[in-house]
């Protein structure tokens, strides 16, 4: 009896943390939106998305995002299908390579790509390819916006394309080719069919992913006022502050139901498609000749959307000032030393991002795992309904979520206070947003821990605090480990929620490069993206080695 009732505590808990971290910040935001009187009103609520600056938002949101996604799959799926069904060499440096312009913040790819084609390109003048002075940015704008989804979202195909081809069975694809059938013909035929729902869900994150993406459009689409739906609410709020909440509520609750309807659309395309086949080694096509002029190809690709990107912003990063070419004479390193150490914001942005995104991270790495001992002895429907629950502020747009926060938080709470502008409500953000990034990897080991172990410690006199203690907490720490590298990566140079959450000493990297990139110290814009790049890099490299200690599927490289 004691036992149960403890239980029931636990799961209690649980439920409280759930429902504070994901449902509370999504409920709040939709009253304030229909009811911000506390009287329905869908009338008011209308009008305000029928605006003709709404209207045109809405349309570019949709534009680029549908486009990009399109983009995307093909840009994500012919690299999917060579690293998983095929011998090419060098596989896995180039499934890696793939994957981390996710990791990297979108406005520091947008920063990469606008100093590698305008007309100051510092890498660009070194050749003598520089566009003309004057010449107008061809990132600037729609086009850019969509390259660059395709560029930022790719990695998501990738993953959930990845998913889907490993499944296919090796008899299934020697079959067709016994029978004389062309690799290509086997390819449309046998494999693109059965993989299909995985390609509609692969769109449908990248349509989400472009809804939300504010840093590629904050710095491709203002300048030209290109605006979508995230950067309109940012320069409503920017411009007007907190008296025109109920009109970016309203465009919040619009962002909200276009990304929550692709992901409708990607679970609907998911659904009975994941265990289709449950036996047979993966199928594998041998690239004969073609081995390796089609690495060359990857490795090309590569490095036209990943490396000279990195090295026209490392470049910019080491000239004095826009518009003077790289040479040895004017090779400097005053950019890094002014971000890192003379510049007061930089350095506080700097501080502030390590412990805003380390603090969230010691957080949810600690937190996740009594969370997942008790979701684990759950039924499954209640960890599918939890489940969704703890992905809903991951699955919306980060702009909705900063909304949210303010709604919820701008109001002195009891015993709290009022968290709006102070570095609590930043921290908060970052669980609410990355919750389910550290719940998953630890959900994956502690699915795997034998429950003999636990239930020998319960005979031998045990209580639920100790077996917590000494059996799944030990074992579960390694995917605790990386669930919280993974959310401080996510949080390190994170923009979108900073954006609109930051106050006056507490800025972040995101805000600060944002900052300097409108105010013309591009230079040092790119001093800071480097060094954010850099810090990434070294920590994806950590979770790599870290990698082999960790249960299969926690990290999608591996």
């Amino acid at each position: 009896m004691r036992t149960t009732s403890g239980f029931r505590a636990s799961a209690l808990a649980v439920l409280l943390v759930i429902a504070l971290l994901s449902l509370l910040p999504m409920v709040r935001l939709l009253v304030a939106a229909v009811a911000p009187g506390g009287e329905l009103d869908f009338g008011a609520f209308a009008e305000r998305l029928a605006k003709p600056a709404a209207l045109r938002a809405t349309w570019h949101t949709l534009d680029t995002a549908f486009f990009g996604a399109v983009l995307a799959v093909c840009l994500g799926g012919p690299v999917a299908i060579a690293i998983t069904m095929t011998d090419l060499p060098g596989r896995k440096p180039l499934g890696f390579l793939l994957l981390l312009p996710l990791m990297i913040a979108p406005q520091v790819t947008a920063l990469s790509w606008l100093h590698l084609f305008g007309p100051s390109s510092t890498l660009l003048g070194m050749v003598g390819m520089a566009p003309p002075p004057g010449t107008p940015n061809p990132m600037l704008g729609r086009n850019g916006i969509i390259l660059l989804y395709a560029v930022q979202h790719a990695p998501i195909v990738f993953i959930t394309l990845r998913a889907g081809l490993s499944q296919i069975p090796r008899d299934l694809v020697e079959a067709a080719r016994a029978s004389g059938a062309r690799p290509l013909f086997v390819l449309r035929t046998i494999v693109l069919p059965i993989v299909r729902p995985y390609i509609v869900a692969a769109a449908a994150l990248a349509f989400v992913s472009g809804v939300g993406n504010f840093g590629i459009p904050a710095l491709l689409g203002m300048p030209v006022n290109y605006l979508t739906l995230p950067t309109l609410i940012y320069q409503d709020l920017s411009s007007f502050g907190p008296g025109v909440l109920p009109q970016i509520t309203a465009l919040s609750v619009l962002v909200g139901v276009l990304a929550l309807a692709g992901v409708t659309c990607q679970s609907l395309a998911l659904r009975g498609a994941a265990h289709r086949f449950t036996s047979g080694t993966p199928a594998r096509f041998e690239l004969g000749r073609c081995r390796l002029l089609l690495a060359g190809l990857g490795w090309l690709a590569i490095g036209f959307i990943l490396v000279l990107p990195a090295c026209a912003l490392l470049a910019t990063s080491l000239v004095p000032s826009f518009g003077v070419p790289l040479s040895w004479q004017t090779l400097t390193a005053s950019n890094y030393a002014e971000v890192l150490v003379r510049q007061a914001s930089t350095v506080r942005a700097f501080r502030n991002s390590l412990l805003f995104a380390g603090a969230a991270a010691l957080i949810l790495a600690i937190g996740v795992i009594p969370v997942t001992a008790v979701l684990e002895r759950l039924g499954r429907r209640w960890q599918r309904l939890l489940s969704g629950i703890v992905d809903l502020p991951y699955a919306v747009p980060r702009v909705v979520l900063a909304i949210a926060c303010i709604l919820l938080f701008l109001r002195p709470l009891p015993l709290v206070g009022s968290l709006y502008a102070t570095a609590s409500i930043i921290v908060v953000a970052y669980a609410m947003r990355f919750f389910t990034l550290a719940l998953k990897p630890v959900a994956t080991a502690v699915g795997q821990i034998s429950r003999d172990l636990d239930e020998a410690a319960a005979v031998s006199g045990a209580g639920s605090l100790r077996r917590l203690a000494t059996i799944t907490a030990p074992l579960a720490a390694p995917a605790a480990v990386a669930g919280g590298l993974l959310v401080f990566m996510s949080a390190f140079n994170e923009l979108t929620v900073s954006a609109l959450l930051w106050s006056s000493g507490n800025e972040t990297l995101g805000v600060v490069l944002f900052s300097l990139e409108e105010a013309g110290l591009g230079t040092q814009a790119a001093a800071i993206a480097v060094s954010t790049i850099a810090v990434v890099v070294v920590l994806l490299l950590v979770l790599d080695r870290f990698g082999r200690r960790l249960p299969a599927g926690v990290l999608p490289w591996r």
